[in-house]
C-alpha cells in the first residue's frame, strides 16, 4: 500500500508526457533552455497550442520558466528527462525489432506453406 502514492504520482507525470507535442518539445528542451517562439519553430507547430502543452508540463514539473522582457524561456526542470526519452526511444525499437522478427517469420512460414501445397494461400 506504501508504494500506491508513488505509483500514483508516476502515473502523473506519464500523463503529462502523453502528447506528441509534449515529447517533441521535451526533445529539443533536453538539448537546452529555448524561447517559446523558437520552440515553436523548431517542432513546427502552433504557438497557442505549444503554449498549451507546455503549460501542462509546468504544472507537472517538468519544465521550468524563465523570463527575459517579453520573452520566455523553457528548459527541463531534471536533465536525466534525456535518459527517460531516450530509453523510451530504445523500448520502442525494440518493439519495433520484435515485431519485424515476427513478419518475417510469419511471411516465411506463407511462403513454406505455399511451396509445400503449391496454391497461394491467403
Amino acid at each position: 500500500m506504501a508504494d500506491l502514492p508513488v505509483a500514483a504520482l508516476k502515473a502523473e507525470l506519464f500523463k503529462a508526457l502523453a502528447h506528441p507535442v509534449r515529447v517533441r518539445a521535451l526533445e529539443q528542451l533536453v538539448q537546452g533552455e529555448r524561447s517559446v517562439g523558437d520552440l515553436a519553430d523548431s517542432i513546427d507547430a502552433e504557438l497557442t497550442q505549444l503554449s498549451q502543452q507546455l503549460a501542462v508540463l509546468r504544472r507537472a514539473g517538468v519544465v521550468v520558466t524563465r523570463r527575459d522582457g517579453n520573452t520566455i524561456y523553457y528548459s527541463v526542470r531534471d536533465p536525466r528527462m534525456a535518459e527517460l526519452l531516450a530509453v523510451a526511444r530504445q523500448l520502442l525499437l525494440s518493439n519495433l525489432q520484435d515485431t519485424t522478427e515476427l513478419l518475417a517469420t510469419l511471411e516465411r512460414e506463407h511462403a513454406a506453406s505455399e511451396a509445400a501445397t503449391g496454391t497461394e494461400v491467403r
